[in-house]
Formats: C-alpha cells, structure tokens, sequence
C-alpha cells in the first residue's frame, strides 16, 4: 500500500539519468521531471515517517548517494515531506516558486556545503584562564577560604563568566578570519549542547575542499588541543537551500 510520494530533493534539468539507489522503506529511488525540475522521490510507505536516527540518516543517504554519482547540484528538501501526487507539487512549489528555484540552483552550481562545529571542555578553559590571567588568579586566591558576601560571589562570578566568554570569542573570530574568506556564504546555526561554542555551515567552491580542509587542521593544531572539531566536508547543501 502506497501513502503517496516521499521527496528527497530536487536537481535542474535534466537531471540523474541512472541512479540505482534505495530509498526509505527500502523502496527504490525514482525521479520525476516536473515544469524542467527534476524530484528524487519513492513511494511513501506511511503516512508519517518519525525523525529516527535510521530514518534522517536514510533520507541524507539518498541524496548522498546521488551527489556520489556526480549530480551535485541538488537542492535537498525538509525529511519527512510526503505528498499526495505532482499535480500538488505544481501549486504549491514549482509554479509558484519556480524562479526562486533556479536561482538557488544558480547558486549551488559548482559548489558544496561543508560544516565546522566547535567544541571545548570549560573546566579545562577555566583553569588555563586562571594560569593565564594574573589579576583574576590573584583575585580568587585572595577571597578562597573566606566567607563571601553575596555581592562579592556575583562579582567574582560574573568576572570569570566574562574572561570565558572573550576567550570564546577569541577562538570564533580567529576561525571566521581564517575560514570565511574561502567561502560564497556562511550560515552561523546556534549551538546544539553547552559544550558546543561554534556552529558554522560554509558554501564552497566544490574543487576548493582540500585547501578547506587544511585550514581547519592548522587551526586544529594552532589551538593545541584545547579543542574538538567536527568537520563535514561531504553533505547536502540544507543550509545553503532555503526559499526566502
């Protein structure tokens, strides 16, 4: 039983001619030409498909799947979205957003998103600030085993919150100087955990990924440890594929 058509994403023409790809549900993966657009979909199994783990990643694996096989221009579309036949694809998309979609293909054309998430351990930036920063050092040490009044905690406190946050800072801008002048845009998405103090998504020329992919491991050794970073150099452009 068929719940209707679940799209992945969408190409210019003419499209994938022979992609061979397995789809949600195991189905397989088909395209459709529509108004010089062409939809990567398969049959819908049901009638609402739960953002799992197994789901998101077979969603991306498609469309993985067809960037692999050399159709890089892909506007990848929002999982989960199913619908009922073209014709609704027509009124709600293609006629009334057909403009907006070839210039997003326009510019995508050539290039690919990479993403660069930051990570740090804050006790360990707090020690390394106190080894650093003789004033506030001597500061703690100066109050450490006395009774504090209220103002003087918040004041300390608030100090310590402040210096953190300039080294945050610090280490961004220095990411940002490097990283941003090697790209067409950048999208700045917020931070998914307390630890997680950076969250950046690059659009690239496509042939640019290995000089790309150098900075961020000079800025990796730059930093000496002091941080994690998560580096996606292969990925559907989602950041990079909205409608305004």
């Amino acid at each position: 039983m068929t719940n209707g058509l679940y799209l992945y994403g969408i190409f210019p023409h003419p499209g994938p001619q022979q992609l061979d790809l397995e789809g949600l549900d195991n189905q397989p993966v088909h395209t459709q030409d529509l108004d010089g657009f062409v939809f990567l979909y398969s049959e819908a199994k049901q009638k609402k498909y739960l953002s799992s783990r197994k789901n998101l990643l077979g969603h991306e694996r498609v469309l993985e799947g067809a960037m692999e096989h050399g159709y890089r221009t892909l506007l990848p579309l929002q999982f989960g979205l199913i619908v009922d036949d073209w014709s609704s694809v027509q009124a709600q998309l293609t006629h009334p957003q057909g403009e907006a979609l070839q210039s997003l293909f326009h510019k995508l054309e050539g290039h690919r998103e990479v993403s660069v998430k930051l990570f740090w351990e804050q006790d360990q930036e707090l020690e390394l600030l106190m080894q650093q920063h003789e004033a506030l050092r001597t500061e703690r040490d100066r109050l450490e085993g006395k009774a504090l009044s209220m103002d003087e905690v918040v004041k300390i406190g608030q100090a310590i919150e402040r210096s953190l946050e300039d080294r945050k800072q610090q280490i961004i801008q220095e990411f940002r100087a490097t990283l941003n002048p090697l790209a067409t845009d950048v999208i700045e998405n917020d931070s998914m955990t307390p630890a997680m103090i950076y969250n950046a998504a690059y659009l690239i020329p496509w042939n640019e990924e290995a000089t790309f992919g150098r900075q961020v491991e000079a800025l990796d050794a730059q930093f000496e440890g002091r941080l994690k970073i998560r580096y996606n150099n292969f990925t559907a452009p989602f950041n990079f594929a909205r409608l305004n």
